[in-house]
């Protein structure tokens, strides 16, 4: 199979340049559009609730109508780009396609707020770093609180921000990719199980269910294999991921979050606050290690070789199986 070069080559450089570059803050980013776009959306569908009898099947048919806006929209304006791609060819062909993948991807922005949370000079800049990154209550955390939620969301996003994005890359190149960021973007503005949104983003949060299967335990396994090759604890990465990450009410966020606690020997979970409504979670691993800053970096090496590993297979299939990306 006689492979474009600017294509075959597209994955490996958008990932390199978000590992060099990341997201900083204030610099524009295509999630940050969809996500402007989900709010006008929702206020757009919600106006003519209020006047309709049976609000929840009203409120659910909503949700639909915006699952179906937002995602073929996306997906088209990505079809557009590869189109545009396409015909210029050459290294124009290469750039596009790179830059889409970087923006679809969270490795390098997920270690650096990680990092710039755990590491803060002082506890009270620690809160206000993780305030960035999470939606719990941060203003009373300890360092330790700190840390717990700086692994969690590491682990989390582990699958949610990079694998399952490269997983649907390799299945469906960059368009597939962003049809997964709008979902996923969807589930986290409006995939709660609050009164405001138990029927309105019950489309969003199911479709992103269906998407984060296979991915949450592709991420499970190669946790594992990381742990392998950094010295970590493979073994109840991949014990307690499975235990774990079956025992919860979320289909697909345990997966990560109980292997990467199996990995560090810690454990995750617990009692957090939400707008001062206190939310307890499953615990996920056994009790083990007090988790500090070093653990968050230890965390961060496990989600990037994770990550990268996830990068090598999905270069992989694409070059091998399905020619141009």
């Amino acid at each position: 199979m006689t492979l474009d070069p600017w294509t075959l080559w597209s994955l490996p450089l958008g990932a390199v340049i978000d590992a060099v570059v990341g997201d900083p803050r204030g610099w524009p980013h295509p999630v940050r559009w969809i996500g402007r776009g989900i709010t006008e959306a929702e206020h757009a569908l919600r106006a003519p609730i209020s006047r309709v009898n049976g609000r929840a099947t009203a409120e659910r048919t909503a949700g639909v109508v915006l699952v179906l806006l937002v995602v073929i929209s996306i997906g088209g304006a990505a079809l557009g780009l590869v189109a545009i791609a396409n015909w210029f060819g050459g290294p124009l062909d290469l750039v596009i396609r790179a830059l889409m993948i970087h923006f679809g991807l969270a490795a390098r922005s997920l270690r650096d707020e990680a990092l710039r949370a755990s590491e803060a000079p002082d506890l009270a800049a620690a809160r206000r770093e993780l305030m960035m990154i999470v939606g719990r209550d941060t203003a009373d955390l300890e360092w330790p609180e700190v840390c717990r939620a700086c692994v969690e969301t590491v682990a989390e996003n582990s699958n949610d921000g990079v694998i399952a994005a490269i997983f649907w890359y390799a299945v469906g190149g960059p368009v597939g990719l962003w049809i997964y960021k709008s979902v996923n973007t969807l589930d986290s503005m409006v995939g709660y199980r609050n009164p405001r949104y138990r029927d309105f983003g019950w489309a969003s949060a199911r479709l992103d269910d269906v998407m984060g299967f296979l991915p949450a335990r592709l991420t499970w396994l190669l946790m594992g294999l990381s742990a392998l090759i950094l010295g970590e604890r493979p073994l109840s990465a991949i014990r307690l991921g499975w235990r774990d990450g079956r025992n919860h009410p979320s289909p697909n966020s345990a997966w990560s979050e109980a292997a990467m606690a199996g990995a560090l020997g810690i454990q995750l979970g617990g009692m957090s606050t939400f707008a001062g409504i206190a939310s307890p979670k499953p615990l996920l691993g056994d009790p083990g290690d007090p988790i500090d800053p070093r653990t968050v970096r230890r965390a961060v090496r496990v989600m990037l070789l994770a990550s990268w590993i996830a990068i090598a297979i999905a270069w992989g299939v694409r070059t091998g199986l399905f020619g141009r990306a």
